[in-house]
């Protein structure tokens, strides 16, 4: 039996470097992102850093090899999930070794795969290239996609045009051409303020609240009844409210509240389309019926975070050369929302593939297999061949 590949030294030092900041996307990835920028420059690789708008967080570009369009794109985000209340048995952002595995959060989801892309690169800068290689760490991906959108519109402006993204989310270095879309929305009720001995002269916004919620219930059965995809389980958008607020004391009729609801949609389901249909059925069939009575009732929706799903391109530039480089001809789908249908809306054809499992994803003792370490840093040295050999 062959033995394991192992990861390079230099990938699991930059493992342990990167796994070292604290980037909970409800902190600041500044830090690492500066890190990425000085590793890169050391290789001679001039690196962008492009500031969140507020000048807290930051994504980072980098070109490596020629100037010219039809470039890969090699993408990771910088942000981890908390680690609050987990009962992990090493420290967290210390990365331990054993049995095979390294252990920390974020070496699956995804600084794993920033790891092999950063000690990648200088060996990419020292080939030569005929097409080049771009690196991009985004901020907040964890909390929807957020951060991407605004590296995608700089791109927009920039040139040389990349032509495929690998996205290097958990796959366990299997080819991923499909993922669902996330749409996170939060809803606020107006409602009328009484005592609720004498009901009838108000109306609850937590009522009005169920009623919506209610509604949102029915379109996610007409969703499944009018589409399925069974690539993934489940096999249809899910629409699911995941938290509520209002209300000020048990004897008074809200006079607000908001509850927090989210559609994870398969490809060709569109968020914003499930959402306009809740919108308009809200307000004709529950808020104008209200407002008769009571004109000042109000319900507002607020998109808070938008990804597109990530859909299979037929004969697809990027799924084509990751299975040549991974020697196989097999594509997953996965259930979980990523960047890579931004990356598609942008105009690259675009895959997930990249080293762990999303199933040791955002628990306590998070790790991924050395091996698949290995396998990544196999991947990008079979990736710097076939774009020297112009493949």
């Amino acid at each position: 039996m062959a033995s394991p590949l192992q990861p390079r030294e230099d990938t699991l030092a930059l493992l342990s470097d990167l796994v070292a900041f604290d980037t909970v996307s409800a902190r600041s990835n500044r830090a690492l992102i500066d890190f990425a920028a000085a590793r890169l420059a050391e290789a001679g690789i001039a690196a962008q850093v492009l500031p969140s708008p507020d000048g807290a967080k930051a994504s980072l570009w980098a070109t490596i090899g020629p100037k010219v369009d039809g470039g890969i794109v090699l993408s990771g985000h910088s942000d981890v999930v908390p680690v609050d209340g987990q009962d992990w048995t090493s420290d967290p952002f210390r990365v331990e070794l054993r049995d095979g595995r390294a252990f920390g959060r974020g070496v699956a989801d995804m600084k794993g795969f920033i790891a092999c892309v950063l000690a990648a690169a200088p060996r990419f800068a020292q080939a030569p290239l005929r097409r080049p290689v771009h690196v991009a760490l985004t901020y907040d991906e964890e909390v929807g996609c957020v951060g991407a959108p605004k590296l995608l519109a700089w791109l927009a402006e920039q040139a040389p045009r990349p032509a495929i993204a690998f996205i290097g989310e958990p796959t366990s270095m299997r080819v991923v051409n499909a993922h669902k879309g996330i749409l996170v929305a939060r809803t606020q009720i107006c409602g009328v303020e009484a005592h609720s001995s004498l009901a009838h002269l108000g109306v609850s916004a937590i009522g009005i609240a169920a009623r919506a919620i209610t509604l949102l219930q029915t379109i996610e059965q007409e969703l499944a009844a009018e589409r399925q995809d069974r690539r993934f389980e489940p096999s249809r958008a899910t629409l699911s409210i995941n938290r509520i607020a209002g209300g000020t004391a048990v004897n008074i009729l809200a006079g607000r509240a908001s509850f927090d609801w989210d559609v994870r949609s398969i490809p060709g389901v569109d968020g914003r389309a499930v959402l306009a249909r809740f919108e308009e059925r809200l307000e004709t069939k529950i808020m104008a019926p209200l407002r008769a009575a009571f004109p000042t009732v109000e319900a507002h929706t607020a998109v808070v975070a938008d990804a597109p799903a990530l859909a299979p391109e037929e004969d697809g530039h990027a799924e084509t050369l990751a299975k040549r480089l991974l020697s196989t001809k097999e594509t997953r789908a996965v259930a979980y929302a990523a960047e890579a249908g931004q990356f598609q809306g942008a105009g690259l054809s675009t895959v997930i593939v990249g080293p762990g499992s999303i199933d040791q994803a955002h628990k306590a003792d998070e790790y991924v297999d050395l091996e698949q370490l290995g396998l990544c840093d196999q991947f990008l040295d079979r990736l710097a061949g076939a774009l020297v050999s112009g493949g």
